[in-house]
């Protein structure tokens, strides 16, 4: 199957998409077929920062109509970020949709977990990941850790690079949500946080949400 993805959104989350694909599909047999249409990063924000759902909805719904003219079968949004107005994207897109929040709640209930953590934008965890984690209890970071995760995600993001003081204040963050607020496990809701957590010791669950959506891609891409 030919996968689109809708990259850009950022770039180094873009690249970790198409690296685990490759590396997924490495050993099977199957050659992968993937085409990679960009998006702008500060319309997103933007539209974003406004709860302009109607706006990237659209934007999103013409970089559909180009993956599929390239030969496209479904398509994914290497972004969580992007995944604000997921719905109705997925409602309007000619082809299918393949929804990283879906593929989260499914692990989700394949684990039992009954209380998650969250890391990413401030948006990301102050809508327990846009409304959609509404069978489990969601715990974010508390007072000033809530902005320096933020801070120091878009920061990161931005760089495409993690440094130590970015690590030590997802590490705190993740360990005080586990330790001392009931959480099983820490949801990565930010694509861009394997930079600071890929191959790192870590003493809490960590689930790894693009993971997730990039092996769900891959078994697409297999049939």
């Amino acid at each position: 199957m030919h996968i689109g993805l809708i990259g850009g959104i950022g770039p180094a989350a873009t690249d970790y998409y198409y690296r685990g694909l490759i590396r997924a599909l490495a050993g099977t047999g199957r050659s992968l077929d993937v085409t990679i249409s960009h998006a702008d990063s500060a319309t997103l924000i933007g539209n974003l920062s406004e709860n302009n759902i109607e706006a990237q909805t659209e934007t999103f719904l013409k970089l559909i109509d180009r993956l599929m003219a390239a030969g496209a079968d479904c398509v994914a949004v290497t972004s969580i970020a992007g995944h604000f107005c997921i719905e109705p994207v997925t409602q309007k897109s000619p082809i299918p949709v393949v929804n990283l929040i879906h593929t989260v709640k499914a692990e989700i209930q394949r684990l039992g977990l009954s209380s998650v953590g969250l890391l990413g934008t401030k948006t990301v965890m102050e809508s327990d990941f846009y409304g959609r984690l509404t069978s489990i209890e969601v715990v974010i970071p508390e007072g000033e850790d809530l902005d320096k995760v933020h801070n120091n995600y878009v920061e990161m993001a931005m760089a495409m690079s993690a440094t130590e003081s970015h690590r030590e204040t997802f590490l705190r963050a993740g360990q005080q949500m586990c330790d001392g607020q009931g959480a099983e496990a820490v949801l990565l809701a930010g694509t861009d946080l394997f930079l600071a957590f890929d191959g790192q010791p870590c003493n809490f669950n960590v689930i790894d949400c693009a993971e997730l959506h990039i092996a769900a891609l891959a078994e697409q891409a297999k049939i």
